[in-house]
């Protein structure tokens, strides 16, 4: 059984396709303008859209009404129809994304054929979609330790809820893999996974981001509207401004927002994933949290371990990475050496499984032997590398800079700071330089005269 809305002005037309729909199996809803069209279509995406392009009293026409549909929906397909039909309009309708456009007076048996023509055809293309979401994602849930199997059981028995979760652990150790995991196995895996990095965003962009805008009568859907009938993940809400927070709280009260600018109500349904690697309780206690807030995301908590409390999972994710970057990125497949592997397993990770990533990526580059990963290839974490200028940049008011030259502190300095603040942002150069107030290319040329290298590509 699919879920149909048929849009039409004329109630006898309605009827008729209700009566027809009904008795092929489907479940159907009726509006006749674009308003309760659209409060329809934000409440819960339907399987397949029955649009006429002529609606008397309504704000929108079915042209309108379509391009919103495929902009924020555009798996849904849409069965144009219309009793003033031509070539132009059936040209304007395919144009913008319509299946197919039918003439008023239609053939029943004809109406029927495109809509189970057209349901088919999206349902392959949710199912091509849903494949492709998964094999291009880099994040995948990888372990066979205990502390692992603990986990992906309390992830597991997740899926068939819609529970908010809050998932906490240190930085790099997998908490937007878990979010994922949940919802690619989740009941709403066709629909999108929209992910919010709390700490790249300004605030005065948040909410316009987040909620969208309407200028002039012309809808730009924000983030929640884009997640609608998916799921929304917020990466490290303890970064969300207070005055952001106040109205996401709103938003899961209420289950409706305001676009920035705009005057109507927008209802959307989509699961809410955060996650923190800093303890908001302590951040409550500051005045930068709302505890009200961390109540409604904190439903069901998830904690991520380290990657040190599951060290026996190395050579299982180590090969993972290996493969993942042979298909992706082109490095040439290597085998790992079992001393490469006790390596590996008694080194420090502070930066948890992006640590590890980075790791083997560079061995594979840099490594000598071609056809093996040699524990010589393995990076020692030392004195120089991200620990150290996060305990740098940690000690600013102690005597450490005492005995150096001021070029020398503040090079020092400038190292510490930019290495913080690139790893905080995943290696993104882009994100980094938006938050620290650099041009990207003065960023660029501030890394390379220090020194500093990214081992993350950007998104372009």
């Amino acid at each position: 059984m699919s879920y149909i809305l048929v849009v039409d002005d004329e109630k006898d037309i309605r009827d008729l396709i209700s009566q027809i729909l009904f008795d092929e199996g489907h479940l159907v809803k009726l509006a006749h303008n674009s308003s309760s069209a659209m409060q329809y279509i934000n409440t819960e995406v339907p399987d397949l859209i029955v649009l006429d392009i002529w609606l008397k009293d309504s704000e929108m026409d079915g042209i309108e009404i379509l391009k919103s549909v495929k902009l924020n929906n555009p798996l849904c397909p849409v069965v144009i129809i219309s009793g003033h039909g031509n070539i132009e309009i059936a040209v304007a309708a395919v144009k913008q994304g319509a299946y197919d456009f039918l003439e008023k007076p239609f053939n029943i048996d004809q109406l029927v054929l495109v809509i189970n023509r057209a349901l088919e055809a999206s349902s392959l293309r949710k199912e091509v979609f849903s494949l492709k979401n998964q094999e291009n994602q880099e994040n995948k849930m990888i372990g066979d330790t205990t502390t692992f199997r603990n986990l992906k059981q309390k992830l597991d028995k997740l899926l068939k809820s819609n529970g908010r979760i809050l998932i906490t652990g240190p930085s790099g150790s997998g908490k937007e893999i878990a979010a994922r995991y949940v919802h690619q196995n989740s009941e709403r895996s066709s629909n999108a996974f929209v992910s919010v990095a709390c700490a790249s965003i300004d605030s005065e962009k948040m909410e316009l981001l987040l909620f969208g805008q309407e200028v002039d009568g012309k809808i730009n859907p924000g983030l929640l509207e884009k997640a609608h009938g998916g799921t929304i993940f917020f990466d490290e809400v303890a970064d969300l401004p207070m005055g952001t927070q106040s109205k996401i709280l709103r938003v899961l009260v209420d289950q409706v927002f305001i676009r920035v600018g705009g005057k109507n109500v927008v209802r959307v349904s989509c699961r809410i994933i955060s996650s923190t690697s800093r303890d908001l309780s302590d951040e409550i206690s500051k005045g930068h949290f709302k505890e009200e807030l961390f109540h409604r995301f904190n439903v069901v908590p998830i904690e991520i371990p380290s990657l040190e409390e599951r060290l026996f999972d190395i050579p299982l994710l180590s090969a993972y990475f290996i493969d993942w970057l042979n298909k992706n990125e082109g490095l040439q497949f290597k085998k790992l050496s079992e001393e490469a592997i006790r390596k590996l397993q008694s080194m420090k990770w502070p930066g948890n499984i992006r640590q590890l990533k980075n790791v083997i990526e560079r061995a594979l580059i840099l490594g000598s032997d071609k056809s093996e990963i040699r524990k010589d290839d393995i990076a020692e974490f030392d004195e120089t590398s991200l620990k150290s200028d996060h305990e740098k940049f940690s000690i600013i008011g102690d005597n450490y800079y005492s005995d150096k030259s001021l070029r020398e502190a503040r090079e020092e300095f400038e190292k510490a700071y930019l290495v913080f603040q690139i790893s905080k942002f995943n290696g993104n150069v882009s994100k980094t330089a938006n938050h620290v107030g650099m041009e990207r290319s003065a960023l660029h040329r501030k890394m390379k005269s220090l020194n500093i290298e990214s081992t993350t590509k950007e998104n372009n």
